[in-house]
């Protein structure tokens, strides 16, 4: 039993691994031949807990983290573009993400599909893409009822006969949304203009037949479908053929490969491709698959199947960079005794391989389960360690929800993984079993699901990877074993907090949680429901780029977002002003330089619309980010040519809650930046009369700008 710092909690809260039998599928160059959405449980709607008559806040103190460091791809949309956020699959985000400032959850109701959004990424102008009826769509998911803007429907569209597999589904960098099939196509989407405004109908530009090419390459039947895909850095499109319990004993015939990026341009630009000379392939052992997702680097793609990890290069053909294999138990199932009736998903490991710039981590799927370090270059694993491994007896652990991985850019990767085993079905290990079917009932425990996390094997665990001069080690910082999870949690490097969403097992209230990244320790709840069916539906929670949303779907139809009341209107308290028209977002120390700005950029970005506005109209933003004098501060606003000016110290101060101005200010208490706007005034970016938009930063005019790490964004 090793040393463990570990946490415990009032409350109760889920990389991937494979076994390994041969170096034999791990061969090199190979070229080219010549010739779900889930449906819902049925549940009766019922109410999110009414919030408390007085709000109150609970500001915890930011405690900002240097921006993640992922090399950007060029072929993908700069924003939080797919469910696991980035190529990387780090789960983090550079995003403000909310901080108990006047809390509140506000719900859309989903009137269209058969759950609320189980998959949402964004792309570059913040719009939502989410799965609808089989297709996919742009929709506003800050609308009371969820509105579709635009979309794609395979049925209405495209002849029908397929679905659209929304978890793999990303945005390429000219937002097009680029998506697998049922039917084991590609497609890409036009779903925008130049401008980024949303078209009523998607536009297909690009249609492939994965596996009839990939078959034509091979000389022979896959048995596998497709899975995943994913641009590497030189804008081929790497997939991968398997899904869910993938048994090495049932010999199915699968692969992974990429389509070459000249001919998905000459395709786009309406030129005839020979796609026999452009689609190169790498024969898997039978019986070995890919259960997750691909990430990319600026080093090749990296794949995880049910056996082997592997860094795969396109050169004329898939060249097998390495290919590391690692060990398994196969698929796990609750046995005779056991707290839980469920499993886990895969037979291998669970979860989508994160990469740093050095290193790719991923879980085995061992009895006592191991975070696995591979050398990025080489694929040696350069550390190892045993998580999860301290759990009360009768529970078992299995690793299917993605890791968060963080690179602090000083030698430092953290990884925080969680236990899901439990909600799994665990019908999905009989040999007849189809897991393709992605339905509820199919794919999830029923006692989860009727029962909840008291269903769910406990377990967060926060490991840290270590460049020692004479390598890499392995240690735990902290662990949680009150806490089950299923909801992919999310660390937000702006805030510097882990975010969750987890059932109370002692009351059944379903919860939002947020965890100090640095500690384990809860420090935010907020209730929503006792209801069984306000569960996460055992997938992710999703972050917008308004710096002020963290949304959460539920079994009853309703998208949920945690908020702050950041904002609002000290002359007109009875006036809430619309948070979905406020934004909060880091300014780099670059961009605020380039921006016109001097000095240090001394708090984020704020920037709110507000309707029905008298000539003169006090805005107040709550912040809780500010320390030192009020004298070395200027106040910035943006006009309508994207530039900074500053503001007359006439029109703007700094007070506490109680509007009373300060000089001195303390790192962690609550003030409020207060800013008079006259409506069509210089301040004023609306030109709608009676509506203004205000976006403003503070600046440091004593202070030298700080060492920044270059952003990704």
């Amino acid at each position: 039993m090793k040393k463990r710092n570990i946490i415990h909690s009032a409350l109760s809260l889920s990389l991937t691994a494979a076994l390994c039998l041969s170096m034999a599928a791990c061969g090199g160059t190979q070229p080219p031949a010549d010739s779900s959405a889930a449906s819902a449980a049925p549940a009766q709607p019922a109410a999110v807990q009414p919030a408390a008559e007085e709000p109150t806040s609970t500001a915890l103190p930011v405690k900002a983290l240097h921006p993640k460091q992922v090399d950007e791809n060029p072929y993908m949309a700069k924003s939080d573009a797919n469910i696991h956020h980035d190529g990387y699959n780090t789960d983090s985000t550079d995003e403000i993400l909310p901080l108990g400032i006047y809390p509140e959850i506000n719900v859309s109701y989903e009137k269209t599909n058969a759950n609320a959004s189980p998959a949402i990424y964004f792309d570059s102008y913040g719009h939502a893409v989410v799965p609808l009826l089989g297709g996919i769509a742009i929709r506003d998911l800050n609308a009371e009822e969820t509105k579709t803007l635009g979309y794609f429907s395979p049925k209405k569209h495209d002849g029908g006969g397929y679905v659209i597999q929304s978890s793999y589904t990303f945005l390429d960098a000219s937002n097009r949304i680029v998506c697998p099939t049922s039917n084991n196509h590609v497609l890409m989407l036009r779903a925008t203009d130049e401008s980024g405004n949303v078209l009523p109908e998607f536009e297909k530009v690009l249609d492939i037949d994965i596996k009839a090419a990939a078959e034509a390459a091979l000389g022979k039947e896959l048995t596998q479908n497709l899975l995943s895909v994913v641009f590497d850095y030189d804008g081929n499109l790497w997939f991968a053929t398997g899904g869910f319990r993938i048994y090495p004993q049932r010999q199915q015939q699968g692969v992974i490969g990429y389509i070459a990026h000249s001919a998905i341009d000459a395709i786009l630009n309406g030129k005839q491709t020979d796609l026999s000379k452009a689609v190169f392939v790498h024969e898997l052992t039978p019986g070995e698959g890919a259960e997750n997702g691909i990430a990319a680097s600026k080093e090749g793609a990296v794949i995880l199947t049910n056996q082997n990890c592997y860094l795969l290069r396109a050169n004329n053909g898939v060249e097998a960079v390495w290919c590391t294999p690692y060990e398994s138990v196969g698929a796990k199932v609750s046995g005779e005794g056991d707290k839980t009736t469920g499993g886990g998903l895969a037979w291998g490991g669970g979860c989508s391989p994160t990469l740093t710039p050095n290193l790719v981590l991923f879980t085995d799927n061992q009895d006592i389960v191991n975070l696995l370090a591979l050398d990025m270059k080489t694929g040696e694993v350069v550390a190892s360690a045993p998580v999860l491994d301290d759990l009360p007896e009768g529970y078992q652990v299995a690793v299917e929800n993605s890791a968060i991985v963080y690179d602090d850019g000083n030698g430092t990767v953290s990884t925080i993984v969680c236990n899901w085993f439990g909600a799994g079905n665990a019908g999905l290990a009989d040999p007849n079993n189809d897991s393709s079917i992605q339905s509820y009932a199919n794919i999830y425990d029923q006692n989860w699901l009727m029962k909840g996390n008291i269903m769910i094997a406990p377990g967060i665990e926060r490991m840290d990877t270590v460049k020692t001069a004479n390598g890499y080690e392995m240690k735990s910082i902290w662990s949680r074993n009150d806490l089950s999870d299923t909801s992919i949690l999310k660390l937000s490097t702006a805030t510097g907090y882990i975010y969750g969403y987890v059932q109370d097992v002692t009351t059944g209230m379903w919860q939002y949680i947020i965890l100090d990244f640095e500690t384990g320790e809860t420090v935010f709840t907020m209730d929503v429901s006792n209801k069984y069916g306000y569960n996460n539906m055992a997938i992710g929670m999703y972050a917008g780029n308004s710096g002020n949303a963290l949304y959460c779907p539920t079994g009853y139809l309703e998208l949920l977002r945690l908020q702050d009341r950041f904002v609002y209107l000290p002359e007109m308290p009875y006036r809430k002003v619309d948070l979905d028209q406020a934004a909060r977002n880091v300014l780099s120390q670059e961009q605020f330089a380039q921006d016109g700005g001097e000095g240090t950029v001394a708090s984020w970005r704020n920037t709110v619309t507000v309707r029905n506005v008298h000539p003169n109209t006090t805005v107040a933003f709550r912040m809780n980010n500010l320390s030192g004098s009020t004298s070395g501060l200027t106040l910035y606003a943006y006009g309508v040519d994207g530039k900074l000016a500053k503001v007359d110290p006439a029109l703007w101060s700094i007070t506490d809650e109680d509007g009373e101005a300060v000089t001195e200010l303390t790192a962690g208490t609550l003030y409020e930046l207060r800013v008079t706007v006259a409506d069509g005034g210089a301040l004023d970016l609306s030109e709608t009369e009676k509506e203004i938009r205000l976006s403003v930063v503070l600046g440091n005019k004593h202070k030298r700008p700080p060492t920044v790490s270059k952003s990704p964004r």
